[in-house]
């Protein structure tokens, strides 16, 4: 009796299942690159506001400090917006009819907030706390990168898991004094490695990377 396949076809076959377990890891590992990738995440993309508010020009030009606008990022999770009238604190005195400026006076006249285009934003299943990383010694710049210097503001990190587990199992590499938290120009010493362990050491800093610090 005749064979029902010519005996190319386990060659054949053989190369169709490799060919296949290949072609998959290489669609998953294109795929997690993808997702991965800063365009993805939007990293480093220019958010579109309804109003072109500059922190190159507000901070880098006129040297206000973080906290004046963000009032409560010493004292809440939140680094809060800053409702209107903190705006006018400046802006009914310099610039009071600017049309570039009119959403901010039309929003103080009616009571409404600006409607901010989201820079920063996590999973609802993540919780992360400004005032805590205030006081234990992490710079602004750490996590939203120089800001001084950007016309229109953009996501500097990653924001991925590891990228926070990184400063988190290795906080002497990123720990600053707490009066150089607000310090856009701030650049670690030298000795960061000795003045890093010697801050964890004084802010009481643990290396917490148990599940449940984050994911609440």
């Amino acid at each position: 009796m005749p064979e029902p396949f010519h005996p190319i076809a386990n060659t054949i076959f053989r190369l169709v299942l490799v060919g296949g377990g290949v072609l998959l890891v290489l669609v998953l590992c294109i795929g997690y690159l993808v997702v991965r990738s800063p365009y993805e995440m939007m990293q480093d993309v220019p958010r579109e506001q309804p109003l072109q508010f500059s922190h190159e020009h507000h901070v880098g030009g006129l040297g206000i400090d973080c906290r004046y606008c963000h009032v409560s990022v010493e004292t809440s999770s939140f680094a809060d917006l800053p409702p209107t009238s903190i705006c006018m604190h400046c802006h009914s005195q310099m610039w009071a009819a600017a049309p570039a400026v009119e959403p901010v006076r039309e929003s103080y006249r009616d009571g409404r907030s600006i409607q901010w285009t989201k820079v920063y934003s996590l999973p609802d299943y993540v919780y992360f706390d400004h005032s805590i990383h205030v006081h234990k010694g992490i710079g602004c710049a750490t996590c939203h990168g120089r800001v001084d210097r950007m016309p229109l503001t953009w996501q500097a990190p990653e924001l991925t898991m590891a990228w926070c587990l990184e400063c988190h199992r290795n906080p002497e590499r990123y720990v600053r004094p707490e009066a150089e938290v607000f310090n856009m120009s701030y650049s670690p010493p030298a000795d960061q490695a000795a003045l890093g362990e010697r801050l964890v050491r004084e802010y009481h800093i643990q290396r917490l990377t148990s599940c449940s610090i984050c994911h609440r």
